[in-house]
């Protein structure tokens, strides 16, 4: 084949040199015409390239049928498909997000605008806390409730406590374990309060180290209720170990015990409630624009991993056809990467009522806060979205369910039955309808 294909090209040179000359030829013109002038010697110059000729469409044919047999003696690697390049790309890119989200998108309080910049629609996301009543940013809430937790010690240690067990300790799982096994040494006294092995619990027990001594909050809660740490002698030992011994006091109260290990088993998380920063503005043409501050972006860092869990995923999704139904439902996770959405309702005398809602809560939160602000909260009307869809407040949908994130403009609208009455009263359906006290803060959107 080597010797075929050196064969065409010596072919083509061959050709490509012009028309052929006899060497005998010059030597003839020479001597066979004496009376003639010798032809002047010719001047050294270039050479006229002659254009260089194609191979024959025969040579064409012969070298194109051999590189197919090559071709099929070898075949071509198969090159990744659109589905391994897309997978691929997306593989490349998590590691790189994962890095964004963990450096710039952790707790972050919005920065004030500059000036002359648009005012924003709401200056950040605030908490309320529980136990104080302060009003706290978001990277404030979990600081400012652990100390208002531990000054609560000085007035009532045992509810304290039982806050910080399920407070500070993130692992739920965790806290119920250990939950479950201090409610079950309770058990022991309240049904065997003459057992004196009952009253006391080793310190060093593997049961307790590995379930409760990891707690926080444990062992305030076990003295607060009336356990005392003791040395004790270890039979048929000549040392001493650290025990929880109930004291005389408590065992006289088992009323108390059972009631505490009842709030130990309800208790719950204290967690910063949501401000919702009610505002009423006038009627604007302005309604529908909303300047947002980052803290309706960013992400926390358990936000950010979830995140990031949910485009790995994405990889996986490339690889399968999906269906209609599979497809909107990805939408719908699409929406609830927002943790906050900013909601104005436009009453109907145009004014504005504006609250700011998690983006998973359900649809009925937001009747409440409008019924809330009513002078005649017990009305019956409907709050209807920018396309016309009407909101029922006994669905069970979320905000990011109904697309209402991160912000949203929605219609409120009387009951067609108390419209009639108000029509039939002689009143104005546009008339304001909020308390008297919020009217006096009512501002102008800007």
């Amino acid at each position: 084949m080597k010797k075929f294909f050196q064969e065409i090209k010596a072919d083509i040179k061959f050709k490509s040199a012009g028309a052929g000359q006899k060497l005998t030829e010059s030597a003839a013109c020479v001597t066979g015409a004496g009376a003639e002038k010798a032809p002047k010697p010719k001047t050294n110059q270039p050479a006229r390239q002659q254009p260089r000729q194609g191979p024959t469409n025969e040579a064409q044919m012969a070298a194109a049928a051999a590189l197919a047999r090559l071709e099929q003696k070898q075949p071509r690697a198969r090159g990744p498909s659109s589905q391994d390049l897309m997978r691929n790309q997306v593989k490349k890119e998590l590691p790189a997000e994962a890095t964004v989200s963990g450096s710039s998108r952790t707790d972050m309080v919005s920065e004030p605008k500059e000036e002359g910049s648009t005012p924003l629609a709401v200056p950040g996301v605030y908490f309320t806390c529980p136990l104080t009543g302060d009003v706290l940013r978001k990277d404030q809430r979990d600081t400012r409730i652990k100390e208002a937790i531990l000054s609560h010690f000085s007035t009532d240690p045992v509810a304290a406590s039982i806050m910080k067990i399920h407070t500070f300790n993130k692992d739920r799982d965790r806290v119920k374990l250990g939950v479950d096994t201090i409610a079950k040494y309770l058990d022991n006294i309240h049904l065997h309060p003459e057992e004196e092995k009952y009253r006391k619990i080793k310190l060093q027990n593997k049961v307790f180290q590995e379930r409760i001594n990891c707690l926080e909050g444990a062992h305030e809660f076990f003295e607060a209720i009336g356990f005392q740490k003791t040395l004790l002698p270890v039979p048929d030992q000549e040392v001493s170990e650290e025990f929880y011994v109930l004291s005389e006091a408590a065992l006289a109260q088992p009323e108390s015990l059972e009631r505490h290990k009842e709030q130990l088993l309800s208790g719950e998380p204290v967690r910063a409630a949501l401000n919702r920063q009610r505002r009423v503005f006038r009627p604007s043409p302005m309604a529908s624009q909303f300047d947002l501050p980052s803290d309706f972006f960013n992400l926390s860092a358990e936000e950010a991993k979830r995140e990031q869990k949910l485009r790995s995923e994405a990889v996986e999704r490339l690889s399968m056809l999906r269906t209609k139904a599979m497809r909107e439902k990805e939408e719908q996770r699409e929406m609830r990467k927002y943790t906050y959405t900013l909601l104005r309702v436009r009453l109907p005398d145009g004014c504005l009522l504006q609250g700011t809602f998690y983006a998973r809560e359900r649809v009925a939160a937001l009747y409440s806060f409008v019924r809330e602000a009513l002078q005649n909260d017990w009305l019956p009307f409907e709050l209807l979205a920018s396309c016309g869809q009407k909101l029922s407040e006994d669905e069970n949908l979320a905000f990011n369910e109904c697309g209402l994130v991160p912000s949203a403009l929605l219609t409120f609208s009387w009951d067609m039955a108390v419209l009639e009455d108000i029509k039939a009263a002689g009143a104005k359906p546009d008339s304001s309808i909020l308390k008297p006290e919020l009217l006096l803060t009512i501002e102008k959107l800007s």
